[in-house]
């Protein structure tokens, strides 16, 4: 470890068509390929929006979803983390991201339901119990959901296991001041646990009642908090190159974990 990670940020919108949005993450991992990507992260709800009928279109982690995106890390030798939806044992769903290829297999389970301004997640979402740092190829990697965003604990947390970067796939509910906040938490968390951050949403939508559809500004943040890299609100994707050998000197010199 120690040479650059190339970083994509596949900032798609999603929809409630399911192979619509197969369709465009397809076309964004070849766009990947062509720009040599090591990990590409898709968004929170990549597999199909939160406007949908959620408890319908749930997948089991063997299913078409999870197998296509599997599929492919293998077929280009990358990583990938998208979100999806599991069905749950007790009617409800889990709210998952898939992380695959490269040698890793691990799915993290959204530990902080959406209960605020309206929404009620956990009336259709089991919370996960547990976080998730991993030792991979590229270093030791931590990973959270959008609404985690708002518990520096997680991420200082993730930070003391050892994790130099963090992945943090959302669809951010639009409204006012919410963008404001986005920039806010997504600096604060990469400071809070000394490390890179990745910070995958959703392109834009018009809001819909109170379903987060996403507002777009994903963003690579350093260890300091500094934004170093960020989109705006259409579908596009990003690459970075990300180095992780700066992170033990900033925390050297910042022994806050």
């Amino acid at each position: 470890m120690g040479e650059n990670i190339k970083i994509g940020l596949a900032q798609i919108r999603s929809g409630t068509d399911k192979q619509k949005n197969n369709a465009e993450i397809v076309k964004m991992i070849e766009q990947a390929v062509t720009r040599k990507v090591d990990i590409l992260v898709f968004p929170e709800a990549a597999q199909v929006s939160f406007e949908a009928a959620l408890k319908d279109e749930a997948e089991q982690l063997e299913g078409p979803f999870a197998t296509l995106i599997r599929s492919y890390a293998v077929k280009y030798d990358m990583m990938i983390v998208a979100g999806m939806f599991e069905p749950a044992n007790d009617g409800r769903i889990r709210n998952k991201l898939i992380v695959t290829g490269k040698n890793t297999e691990a799915i993290y389970q959204k530990v902080h339901l959406y209960d605020a301004f309206g929404s009620r997640e956990s009336d259709l979402v089991e919370a996960g119990s547990d976080y998730l740092v991993l030792d991979t190829v590229f270093g030791t990697i931590g990973f959270a959901i959008c609404y985690d965003l708002r518990f520096a604990d997680q991420f200082t947390a993730m930070g003391k296991k050892g994790a130099k970067l963090i992945i943090v796939p959302a669809s951010w509910g639009d409204g006012p001041g919410k963008a404001e906040q986005w920039d806010l938490l997504v600096r604060a968390r990469a400071a809070d646990s000394e490390a890179w951050l990745v910070a995958c949403d959703q392109a834009w939508q018009p809001p819909k009642g109170t379903a987060p559809l996403g507002i777009g500004l994903s963003s690579i943040v350093d260890p300091t908090g500094n934004v170093r890299a960020r989109l705006g609100s259409e579908a596009e994707l990003m690459v970075f190159d990300i180095n992780l050998r700066n992170v033990e000197a900033i925390r050297a010199r910042i022994p806050i974990l």
